[in-house]
């Protein structure tokens, strides 16, 4: 069941906290950040010199006062995740309460989608391993890089060194001192590098970038590389459906999809990277430029007539797939557009663009002179806050839920759509 389908849908503005008074109580109060619901917001404060702790909702962690916090959130379950050091120990928080295990350091962490499952990086006595649900991996390594988590929170994989070299060991490198762990175990099979990967939607495969000498590339599905060989490669997305790899790689000075070792798209472009499915697979998106310096949006390989200047990014398909939406930058504008068409407003930011649920609407928040306020299907709210958060949808697409700071008070809102769109 959708947990939305459980929040106040009332519409109306809730005052949540006043921060301007956390301001007067503490040394200095870090950025806030809301809870999906928009029922609590959080920040870490400073009490004395050395001395953090995290404020909820103007009460903090009782008894929890630490070195240092760091990269604080709300996970898509409403748990409150931090990093954490005491006495020189970094370890996980959540909702207050530590892992047991302590770390020389923690970064990088990674969440599943619905935020029950957190894995972060550590490094314990100059080794380096991912702990997942606070439980480590019993191989470690002496560098490790890009790191992935499988969607269902099950798995996690590292970029791993698994063989010695020194600084100008040419020969050694060369022979392959690169690999991926899974779980903490290695591939068989070694590489000279070892980039960006990806899981298949259950899990149970894995694929990625890899370099097998210093001028060839390819992509590596659990260990086993393609049969073809490329200038370069950017990272793998698994198809949701079928078990096939995709991939953008370079040849002879273009840039062209790939799935599983072979054309996908039959025609190539000048930079082709970040393809993006549909839920169901039956769509297949990417950002290219058809030309140089001009981006735009390939959907199943015929790219959108509107083109960019500068970058486009945030690809996102409506649940059911029918439409595609963007975020394209000119100069120092930036633009929503959806189905090849751009919105007349242009903002000084804007954010991942949201879809309602039966994909009929649009959202985004947006910046202009460094105020914030959200649009909806080109059309803004009226009101300018000092920060916002992505809006959320109702379950039947006919609120919004508005997460935002004005003149220091944190104030969840609850609109009906038609309020900003008309």
């Amino acid at each position: 069941m959708d947990e939305r389908s459980n929040w106040d849908w009332e519409p109306g503005a809730k005052t949540v906290a006043d921060l301007n008074e956390w301001k007067e109580r503490y040394v200095w109060v870090e950025e806030p950040y809301a809870r999906p619901d928009g029922e609590a917001v959080a920040a870490i404060v400073n009490i004395d010199e050395g001395e953090f702790t995290v404020c909820v909702n103007a009460s903090p962690w009782e008894e929890n006062t630490y070195d240092k916090i760091w990269h604080l959130r709300y996970l898509a379950d409403g748990r409150l995740f931090a990093i954490i050091s005491e006495m020189g120990e970094w370890t996980v928080s959540l909702d207050g309460e530590p892992w047991e295990t302590k770390f020389g350091y923690v970064w990088n962490p990674i969440f599943s989608g619905d935020g029950r499952h957190v894995a972060v990086s550590f490094q314990q006595d100059m080794q380096y391993g991912m702990a997942l649900n606070s439980r480590c991996w019993q191989n470690t390594y002496p560098t490790m890089t890009t790191t992935a988590l499988s969607p269902d929170g099950a798995h996690a994989a590292a970029a791993v060194q698994v063989a010695g070299f020194g600084e100008a060991d040419i020969q050694t490198f060369q022979k392959g001192c690169f690999t991926v762990a899974i779980d903490g175990d290695p591939w068989k099979q070694t590489f000279v590098n070892v980039w960006n990967m990806a899981f298949s939607p259950d899990g149970s495969r894995l694929a990625a970038e890899v370099r097998l000498n210093l001028y060839e590339y390819t992509i590596a599905v659990d260990g086993v590389p393609w049969n073809s060989v490329y200038n370069t490669v950017w990272e793998p997305v698994f198809h949701p459906t079928d078990g096939s790899v995709l991939a953008p790689v370079r040849l002879g000075g273009k840039w062209w999809l790939y799935r599983d070792g072979s054309p996908c798209w039959d025609r190539s472009f000048v930079q082709l990277w970040h393809p993006t499915f549909s839920a169901d697979g039956g769509r297949l998106a990417a950002v290219v430029a058809p030309k140089f310096g001009r981006w735009t949006v390939a959907v199943d390989g015929t790219p959108w007539t509107e083109t960019f200047r500068d970058m486009v990014t945030d690809l996102v398909f409506s649940a059911d797939g029918s439409r595609l939406a963007a975020l394209g930058k000119d100069g120092p504008a930036w633009k929503v557009a959806v189905d090849g068409k751009v919105w007349a407003n242009a903002f000084d930011m804007a954010w991942k663009p949201v879809f309602s649920p039966d994909g009929k609407r649009i959202a985004a928040k947006v910046e202009r002179q460094g105020n914030y306020t959200i649009a909806v299907d080109d059309c803004l709210w009226s009101r300018e806050c000092e920060a916002i958060w992505n809006p959320t949808f109702s379950p039947d697409g006919e609120r919004l839920l508005i997460r935002a700071v004005e003149n220091g008070l944190f104030v969840r809102h609850v609109v009906p759509v038609t309020d900003i769109s008309g």
